[in-house]
């Protein structure tokens, strides 16, 4: 039983930052994996970046350069840091975390961004 609540969305204009959080609780274990994935209006979800426990990344070529992510184990919490955001970053961003062989997902945070 982990649940997962992100926090860190807001509005901000092109060009801006924003630093995005999950923090995972119900586990005494870190996660194996970690990221965030988003959804765009009238788009399917797609996978945005992900860590895992001995820190290996992974980033979506749309934002690499641009976002980097950084998890604390001992808290069980992933970050998202967004830098040089563009319109085309606005979106619903969910938190992801696995657990051994299961998969869990926050209710999801907005990020929008103005031109």
């Amino acid at each position: 039983q982990v649940q997962l609540v992100e926090s860190g969305g807001g509005l901000v204009q092109a060009g801006g930052s924003l630093r995005l959080s999950c923090a995972a609780s119900g586990s005494f274990f870190s996660a194996t994996v970690m990221g965030w994935y988003r959804r765009a209006p009238g788009k399917q979800r797609e996978l945005v970046a992900t860590i895992t426990s001995s820190g290996s990344t992974n980033f979506a070529n749309s934002v690499e350069g641009r976002f980097t992510i950084s998890r604390e184990n001992a808290k069980n919490t992933v970050y998202l840091q967004m830098s040089s955001l563009r319109p085309e970053d606005t979106a619903v961003y969910y938190c992801y975390s696995r657990y051994g062989m299961r998969d869990y997902w926050g209710q999801g945070t907005q990020v929008t961004v103005s031109s």
